[in-house]
């Protein structure tokens, strides 16, 4: 039940990631149009996705608005590298194939990859109260 509800939450991510970009092309197509998409699809999906993981994955309750605050700025640094790969699966795929659907088939490719590693990473060390999370936060 886990995997078909982490599932469905990452293709709803994606969904909204995608429409957000493609609202971005809609209004704006000069110089630097896809990163500016991929800005603007990365934050509503990550939005989006830190509210259905920690709900409805995790079940984790913060204390309060600054223990919520760490938490979706960790949860934001773990996917960084997961945000990395995304980003060079979508442009890969609009250099080598240069085909407008080519960016957003990319796209579902490198969220998929990095959505299997960004769970691990927020089991791990986000949605946990443990000594690594601890010595993150003592980090930050």
């Amino acid at each position: 039940m886990l995997v078909f509800r982490y599932s469905l939450f990452a293709m709803i991510a994606t969904l909204i990631n995608l429409a957000s970009q493609a609202l971005s092309f809609y209004f704006y197509t000069d110089i630097g149009a896809i990163y500016l998409a991929m800005t603007l699809g990365t934050l509503t999906g990550l939005v989006c996705k830190y509210y259905l993981d920690k709900h409805f994955i995790f079940a984790y309750r913060t204390q309060n608005i600054n223990d919520d605050f760490f938490t979706f700025i960790l949860y934001s640094l773990m996917g960084v590298i997961t945000t990395l790969i995304f980003w060079a699966t979508e442009l890969g795929f609009d250099y080598f194939f240069n085909e407008p659907l080519a960016k957003y088939i990319g796209a579902v490719i490198g969220l998929t990859i990095g959505y299997l590693i960004k769970y691990q990473l927020d089991k791990k060390f986000v949605f946990v109260e443990n000594s690594a999370q601890k010595r993150i936060r003592k980090l930050l």
